[in-house]
């Protein structure tokens, strides 16, 4: 009977502890993100552009919007240096990872200027810090807006 809960014992706390790198790794891209959005709303071109992975991509909510990193600077440059950027505030978020925690993907919820809008990405560990390889910035439309807003962008 010892032996029986002794194995319990030990197979609920290796469950536990197997959750701890899940709950820090999540909350280093928490503090991650929030940072990074909070960097563009305080026009801080510096710590916005190096959460950026050198061969990153953002994609804007313009069909046209797949820059490099040096693309996404060269069209956002003149917004930071006039201290005119955005600041999109998280919502929900939900985080994912690969089995070493070197890979995460993300969606998450933004209220901005233009409404709800949802970002997603992925972000990966380079070098110890966590870099954003790629960036989606979408704009929502709730399904019983859909016609009219399909009539809206043809005209």
């Amino acid at each position: 009977m010892r032996i029986l809960l002794f194995c319990m014992i030990m197979l609920l706390a290796s469950g536990a502890f197997a959750q701890i790198p899940l709950l820090e790794n999540k909350k280093q891209i928490n503090e991650f993100l929030n940072q990074w959005h909070k960097a563009a709303a305080d026009a801080n071109a510096d710590e916005y552009f190096g959460a950026i992975a050198t061969s990153g991509i953002f994609m804007g909510t313009d069909p046209s919007e797949r820059w490099t990193k040096d693309q996404f600077w060269e069209y956002a440059k003149e917004a930071f240096e006039n201290q005119r950027t955005w600041d999109f505030k998280p919502g929900k978020r939900f985080v994912s990872f690969n089995d070493d925690f070197t890979l995460a993907w993300f969606d998450e919820m933004l209220d901005t200027w233009m409404g709800t809008c949802r970002g997603s990405g992925v972000i990966q560990k380079i070098g110890g810090e966590w870099k954003i390889r790629q960036y989606n910035l979408a704009v929502t439309v709730d399904n019983d807006l859909m016609t009219d807003y399909i009539k809206l962008i043809n005209r």
